[in-house]
């Protein structure tokens, strides 16, 4: 299991439609990517998980990924919300 704490850059500017792409992102990988954020824990690749988790600009969210491309998975999350 890897873990990153990252604080989330203006994604809305940066991405046309940043909730459905955040889970494209995240379902390009095999392990489990987890994203929480003032005791609220959501998977990554639920739609409907980001769209309540409300990833905005200025907020701190702890990237989790369990699996065989953990290091990649975090990455390329890494990449997205911090632009």
């Amino acid at each position: 299991m890897s873990k990153k704490e990252v604080i989330i850059s203006n994604v809305s500017e940066k991405h046309n439609n940043p909730i459905a792409e955040l889970v494209q992102v995240a379902c390009h990988f095999d392990s489990d990517i987890t994203l929480e954020s003032d005791n609220r824990r959501i998977n990554a690749k639920s739609i409907m998980g980001i769209m309540a988790f409300n990833p905005s600009m200025g907020m701190t969210v702890n990237i989790i990924a369990d699996g065989s491309d953990e290091q990649e998975a975090l990455m390329a999350m890494e990449k997205f919300l911090v632009c």
